[in-house]
């Protein structure tokens, strides 16, 4: 098993940065790809971006590339979501997730979830 904790959300203004963290504890070698998806009321979970462990290559969502970055900290088994130019229509609980499979691309392949972490972008 696998558990990942989220923590770094919060309430920021329009244009403000934010980054989020993502602790993995347990069986941390199983995991092949970590990502980041978010949920905004009233929609559907959305992916922001992924990691593969094994390259470290990532893999952004079109309309969030410009502005997150996912990066990994091996040393403490943390992954991150740097978010910049934060925009209202980025309030959402955010997840952190990872995948025991490979190629793990889309929600329902990943098989381990966090609690998610609230963040609100408004004035």
């Amino acid at each position: 098993q696998v558990q990942l904790v989220e923590s770094g959300g919060g309430l920021v203004k329009p244009g403000d940065s934010l980054r989020l963290s993502c602790t993995a504890s347990g069986r941390t070698r199983d995991i092949l790809n970590m990502g980041w998806f978010r949920q905004a009321p009233g929609k559907e979970r959305e992916r922001v971006g992924i990691i593969v462990l094994s390259t470290l290559q990532t893999y952004y969502r079109n309309s969030m590339q410009r502005r997150f970055t996912i990066s990994k900290d091996d040393s403490h088994d943390t992954l991150y979501l740097q978010m910049n130019s934060l925009e209202p229509e980025d309030t959402a609980v955010y997840y952190c997730a990872a995948a025991s499979g490979s190629g793990a691309v889309y929600a329902n392949e990943f098989n381990y979830w966090g609690q998610g972490t609230q963040v609100i972008v408004s004035s």
